[in-house]
């Protein structure tokens, strides 16, 4: 009860950051990775030798021609770096390649070489949005069916609406949080982000489903005199059970944050901030919503 009693606080506080996760998309944008936008992604590895420092790496991608000056370079492992370009011709290529071995005084691996065209950017970029929107648009209709015989004093279709806003919240506030990475830490926006995304949408409506199918049961049971009381038993009969739940998916994010390698930490950053996000929207956002709709509709 302690949730539906304060709600407007907890309300308020979902609108201030998910305001300052549009600011931060507004003010810096997403960063697109060569996954959009086309380019190339080179992993190399030295062996034998302590590792280039990412500065003289940099220097080296510099000295190479004009298109490593602008070149994104990552950290991976004791002895990697994931190196990302424009598209590169081979003539390109190899000059990186002899750049960063020193013209050939330093063993180097490469273990990976991949080129994206603009075009099937594009059309990735296209796609990728499609989906999130189809997936949003496709959960409002279940809930707002599934809910159907639920219509008072909330109309069925009020909680599919509420679970849109829910969404939506949780899909901006990682998505700032990108915006932000990108900006200050160079994160780029792949297809792993749009992973991350769809997989927060998922486990964000599967909490809110719970608390719904319990505020559902609990009104056709009608165990408690009010809505306002059934929707507070209901978050308190399902609040552990959600906690704990994204309690084990945190647990193993932070692992891979720990010990995972370079080129999923930021994924792994934007996947636990997410569902951190996904879990709060679930208890303090969606569920008070009920009875705000509640409210204007008995005004």
């Amino acid at each position: 009860m302690f949730i539906v009693a304060h709600r407007n606080f907890f309300i308020g506080l979902s609108v201030f950051f998910t305001a300052l996760a549009l600011a931060a998309i507004s003010i810096w944008g997403l960063r697109f990775g060569i996954d959009f936008t086309g380019g190339s992604l080179l992993e190399v590895e030295y062996a034998g030798e302590t590792r280039l420092g990412i500065n003289e790496v940099k220097e080296a991608l510099a000295s190479a021609g004009e298109f490593g000056a602008d070149a994104i370079v990552q950290p991976t492992g004791e002895m990697g770096y994931i190196i990302r370009t424009g598209t590169l011709s081979s003539e390109d290529h190899e000059k990186i390649l002899s750049a960063l071995s020193g013209e050939g005084k330093r063993n180097i691996t490469e273990k990976r070489f991949d080129s994206v065209g603009p075009v099937i950017g594009d059309e990735l970029r296209r796609k990728a949005w499609v989906a999130i929107a189809a997936v949003i648009i496709a959960i409002v209709l279940f809930i707002a069916f599934a809910f159907r015989k639920v219509s008072d004093p909330v109309p069925s279709w009020q909680y599919g609406v509420i679970t849109l806003a829910a969404l939506l919240h949780d899909v901006i506030i990682p998505t700032g949080a990108a915006a932000f990475l990108g900006n200050y830490y160079g994160f780029q926006a792949d297809v792993l982000f749009v992973t991350a995304l769809l997989t927060i949408l998922g486990f964000s409506v599967h909490d809110t489903i719970v608390v719904f199918d319990r505020v559902r049961e609990n009104l056709k049971l009608k165990l408690y005199g009010t809505f306002a009381e059934t929707v507070g038993k209901s978050l308190e009969q399902t609040f552990m059970r959600s906690v704990n739940t994204s309690l084990t998916v945190v647990l193993v994010l932070a692992a891979l944050l720990i010990l995972g390698p370079a080129s999923v930490f930021m994924f792994s950053l934007v996947l636990l901030i997410g569902i951190i996000a996904g879990t709060y929207s679930s208890i303090f956002l969606a569920t008070p919503l009920l009875l705000v709709a509640e409210k204007l509709k008995r005004k």
